[in-house]
């Protein structure tokens, strides 16, 4: 037992009748944070009478937008009313046509492939770095055709991606980059703030995002005069809305209704005002933990290189299986004892995504709209196979996540108590690695694809007499 242990914790693990390193009364602090500040805003917004961008004369979007364009370093901002509208309309705004390919992470969240469909464009898969759980840009050049016309590269749990390697490549092959950076608020590459370095660039405002609102909400950003004009007037029907004025009703090109509410736009704005502050406690809570995790070889921590900044929206942690006196072919049974270990010592461990994003339903079969945009004219017939991604699969079969339970700066001493459940766990190696070689275990992404064939068939099932 190490001398940081916090008094109490015990050395048997929980899930076998010791007592829990984490007490059922430390709970993680809801997120966001809302203050009698934030309550005030929705409330002035309210008293506006003014709603969305529809309402001439409404300040708290532009606020908004003007506020996190000098937040992250670029000339414009705009806001729409989530996330996913962001990565479509950002695509959008550049151009892209039916059966335009775009390159998409196989590890992410659904929304980032999801959305080039929404334009009718054709996501294609690379697999990632596994220490970074970026793209890996070399599988980037790899998968570029002459149908190629984009690449969304998502910050992954906050980490900023290779962002001049990936450039480089687009450049030499006249590629645009839109950077999906919905987990990475604040993050810095080289100097540089996540957001600014692509073509133009995405965030969401989920609730569940370090920088949040009360609900859903996107930011888009860009350099461009060009792309930021053309983003606003796909927002709202590709109209052109005055500041001031009478509204003109008149559509110069098909556009969405992706307006966002002026309500959310003023609770962000106040939780921007403590958006650094949060940050940085945020940043010194997790890296206490870490320091903690950092002795232990079994229980690999995120790396974060020199050069770059970590907003830490999620933490992922690997597990070794030789650390743990096992074959490589334990991975996933490690993983597994692993997290069920932390889960009943009170660690929130759990995975992230549970398969690679090429397997989802609607990709995998080609789901679409009515098959396209698969079935267009002169797309290529590639299929999508989850195999063709070893460094996902391999991260999502040993690796589980934490998530919100760090958000708040006021976690510190719960992470601490983490801290030394990571610490019990790794001492009962010997008893984790005996359960792990016992376990019966089908990879994670498998035991997801099963579940959701089940969850399916369920949910569309005849009904009795049909």
């Amino acid at each position: 037992m190490t001398a940081q242990r916090t008094e109490g914790s015990a050395s048997r693990l929980a899930m076998l009748g010791g007592g829990r390193a984490v007490p059922k009364g430390l709970r993680i602090a809801p997120w966001p944070m809302v203050t009698e500040q934030d309550q005030q805003a929705v409330l002035r917004s309210l008293a506006s009478g003014r709603f969305t961008t529809a309402s001439s004369g409404e300040r708290e979007i532009p606020g908004l937008e003007s506020a996190w364009a000098e937040q992250v370093g670029t000339r414009h901002c705009v806001m729409v009313n989530n996330g996913t509208a962001a990565i479509s309309l950002a695509l959008g705004a550049l151009g892209l046509q039916p059966g335009d390919e775009v390159i998409v992470p196989a590890l992410s969240f659904i929304a980032t492939a999801a959305a080039p469909l929404h334009l009718l464009a054709v996501p294609v898969f690379v697999d990632i770095d596994p220490t970074t759980f970026n793209l890996d840009p070399a599988a980037v050049e790899a998968a570029i055709t002459p149908r190629t016309r984009a690449v969304v590269v998502v910050h992954l749990h906050g980490l900023p991606a290779e962002m001049d390697e990936i450039n480089a490549i687009a450049r030499r092959h006249g590629l645009a980059v839109v950077e999906d950076a919905a987990q990475a608020h604040g993050a810095e590459y080289r100097g540089r703030g996540v957001g600014s370095i692509g073509a133009i660039n995405t965030f969401s405002l989920n609730v569940s995002k370090n920088l949040a609102t009360c609900g859903e909400g996107g930011l888009i950003t860009t350099d461009d005069d060009e792309l930021a004009t053309r983003a606003t007037m796909l927002r709202q029907f590709g109209e052109l809305i005055p500041e001031q004025g009478e509204r003109s009703y008149v559509s110069h090109f098909l556009g969405w209704n992706n307006k966002p509410s002026a309500l959310q736009a003023a609770f962000t704005r106040s939780q921007l005002e403590r958006f650094p502050d949060e940050a940085k406690q945020r940043d010194q809570n997790v890296r206490a933990l870490l320091d903690r995790v950092a002795p232990l070889p079994g229980l690999l921590q995120p790396e974060v290189p020199a050069d770059r900044t970590h907003a830490w929206h999620i933490l992922r942690f690997r597990v070794d299986p030789q650390a743990f006196g096992l074959d490589d072919r334990f991975a996933g049974p490690l993983r597994a004892t692993v997290q069920r270990a932390l889960r009943a010592e009170g660690v929130a461990a759990a995975p992230y995504q549970l398969m690679p994003l090429p397997a989802q339903r609607v990709f995998r079969e080609r789901q679409g709209f009515g098959g396209y945009p698969w079935a267009l004219p002169g797309v290529p017939d590639r299929p999508y196979r989850e195999q063709d991604f070893p460094a996902t699969l391999r991260v999502l079969d040993d690796s589980f996540a934490i998530q919100k339970a760090h958000l708040h700066p006021e976690a510190g001493p719960l992470l601490q108590r983490y801290a030394d459940a990571f610490e019990k766990v790794w001492e009962q190696r010997d008893e984790i690695a005996r359960f792990a070689r016992s376990m019966p275990y089908t990879p994670l992404w498998e035991q997801a694809a099963r579940a959701a064939e089940n969850e399916w068939a369920q949910a569309f099932a005849p009904a009795d007499g049909d």
